[in-house]
């Protein structure tokens, strides 16, 4: 609301900004604002949605690394409770030194069979396909997923089994 204040006549313009609409839209804004930000802040427990899982081609240079919590009890069943890992290349136990060899004697004879460097495409490329077990900790996981990273790696996966009636039944 402007005033005039003095001995203005009617006819002559106002040089006045009139802030009323200004005012009026950035209180608006402020409650949309105080109304949307803690709605989008907030965590909610929910069940994402089931995918169909896309099955993998199997090439005979991919790394299947297994991992699952060490037996620390002797009764023959891994322990989730266990902080050490048991990590298998194929079938050999192997810890994190003898993982980040392998991993880099893999790549580096994958790039001699192939020419050099400049040969190496997405299609010939080894894959590292990881099967953990569910009571495993992410530290053991995280711990090979760094390890074949650091090798170098690029394309790391996780293997899991299909739950009775996925959809991938469906299309067959």
């Amino acid at each position: 609301m402007a005033m005039s204040v003095g001995e203005i006549s009617d006819d002559a313009p106002m040089s006045e900004i009139n802030v009323i609409p200004l005012v009026d839209i950035m209180l608006v804004l402020l409650i949309i604002f105080l109304i949307t930000v803690p709605v989008v802040l907030e965590t909610v427990n929910l069940k994402l949605p089931d995918v169909p899982f896309e099955p993998t081609t199997t090439k005979p240079e991919n790394v299947n690394i297994s991992v699952r919590s060490a037996d620390t009890d002797g009764d023959g069943q891994p322990n989730a409770d266990s902080a050490s890992c048991e990590v298998y290349w194929g079938r050999t136990p192997v810890d994190s030194r003898q993982l980040l060899e392998r991993g880099q004697k893999k790549l580096e004879d994958l790039i001699e069979k192939i020419g050099g460097v400049q040969n190496i495409t997405e299609e010939n490329f080894p894959e590292v396909h990881i099967r953990g077990d569910v009571n495993t900790p992410y530290q053991c996981i995280g711990g090979v997923i760094y390890t074949m990273q650091y090798a170098g790696f690029q394309k790391i996966g996780f293997i899991s089994e299909p739950a009775p009636g996925s959809a991938t039944l469906g299309r067959l």
